[in-house]
């Protein structure tokens, strides 16, 4: 059946957004499968900027049904929101599903999140504080209110009562928070919020189903990206669920032999967000180069990223835990003015060169990075549009790249806009 995945290949901000919406004028369904509004898509149509939260990328085609899948958890008034600012924009938002089965993000995990990271200090986990991560834990503790319980009042006031009584009770006597009256949450999330959300709630797995049974393409987004993910990123620095590419599986309910393309996203350098091992990571005029002409800041929370060279011990793992079918190179005309490029082949361990990723972060966090230095270009890629438009040593740092991790590149992306990209295969 056709079904592709577009997952993120580092830490984030890779431009997966930008590849969706590149790659959703092929599909009639954009499922999004995990994750929740802690991590942004910024999207460039005509000079226009989309910053999407939760709402997944295809949108912005009319031909596009986007469908927020059962993995994913919602914040209902940050949904509600960003519907209200892309219709503002001319934006149809009346084709949004919404899965039933969902959780929901409540003003209790934001709070409890905010409590946790003040309560850790310098050893805090580095969170957007948005929630997520204690909306996940209800959902694996089997306290969490969904999507369909909030279209059920007497459900919903139940769930929310018995989800409070823990909650409340060490907001108390822990964080020194005053906690939440079920009455009032209850009163203002039926009446304000419900009503909206119930024209968005459906069955998203038969939905998903009945079009890849018709033979209709369908592309599933993940947030985040993989040395995020809870099991297979740099723990305990990682997100509350699983990015890579097989959650999409469980997250939007089908099953894995319907998948015959991976694209993984990567960009020609490397980015981090908050704490964690970062074994090429700059901290020199090179890093600011990198920061100020990629305009590296987080799309939610403005946080300026860290930076670093391209690291292929990183991208070469992904690839493998992703089954990724082929690459896609975001931002490659932030390194349009250097002269010469690095990329990181090895990791130094205790004066050993390794060349893949250790499987203990103790050993992570000594790494040095192993690098072999490729010529830059020191040329405007902004234009290019064909295969031909490229440098030689673009085309050059591209087929290094390939071999290194044994995937092709199929597209280089060469700038923000929605028609700066080139195809080289696929």
């Amino acid at each position: 059946m056709p079904a592709t995945v577009v997952v993120g290949t580092q830490w984030g901000d890779e431009g997966k957004g930008r590849v969706v919406d590149l790659r959703a004028k092929e599909s009639v369904l954009v499922v999004r499968y995990q994750g929740g509004h802690n991590a942004g898509h910024t999207i460039v149509v005509d000079g226009e900027t989309f910053a999407l939260q939760l709402v997944p990328s295809g949108v912005l085609y009319d031909h596009v049904t986007p469908v927020i899948g059962n993995g994913v958890v919602v914040d209902p008034v940050v949904l509600l929101a960003e519907v209200d600012m892309l219709e503002r924009k001319g934006v149809d938002c009346s084709r949004l599903v919404v899965s039933t089965h969902a959780h929901l993000v409540m003003p209790y995990h934001q709070a409890m999140d905010t409590a946790n990271e003040e309560r850790l200090g310098e050893d805090g986990i580095g969170t957007t504080r948005r929630g997520i991560g204690p909306a996940y834990a209800d959902k694996a503790s089997r306290i969490g209110i969904r999507v369909e319980d909030l279209l059920d009042p007497p459900t919903f006031r139940r769930r929310l009562r018995a989800a409070l009584l823990d909650k409340n009770e060490l907001l108390r006597r822990v964080h020194d928070h005053p906690g939440f009256d079920a009455d009032e949450l209850a009163e203002h999330y039926l009446e304000d919020v419900a009503p909206r959300i119930a024209g968005f709630a459906a069955d998203t797995v038969s939905l998903i189903h009945e079009s890849l049974e018709a033979g209709h393409r369908v592309l599933f987004e993940g947030a985040q990206a993989t040395f995020l993910d809870l099991d297979h990123g740099t723990y305990p620095f990682v997100t509350s669920s699983n990015p890579v590419a097989g959650a999409a599986t469980v997250g939007a309910g089908i099953g894995p032999g319907v998948i015959d393309r991976v694209v993984g996203v990567v960009k020609a350098y490397t980015t981090r967000v908050g704490a964690g091992p970062f074994v090429t990571e700059l901290d020199d005029e090179t890093g600011d180069l990198l920061v100020e002409r990629g305009h590296e800041f987080g799309t939610n929370t403005g946080r300026r990223r860290r930076t670093g060279w391209l690291d292929l011990v990183m991208l070469r793992h992904a690839v493998r835990l992703n089954g990724c079918t082929e690459l896609v190179v975001t931002k490659l005309d932030v390194l349009d003015t250097l002269d010469r490029i690095r990329v990181c082949t090895a990791y130094e361990i205790d004066g050993v060169e390794r060349p893949n990723l250790p499987d203990r972060m103790v050993d992570l966090e000594k790494a040095r990075p192993v690098y072999r230095e490729l010529r830059g270009w020191e040329a405007d890629t902004s234009n290019a549009r064909e295969v031909h438009d490229l440098p030689p040593a673009v085309r050059d740092y591209l087929d290094f790249v390939s071999e290194w991790v044994g995937v092709p590149v199929s597209m280089v992306c060469v700038g923000p806009g929605r028609e700066q990209y080139v195809h080289l295969s696929g």
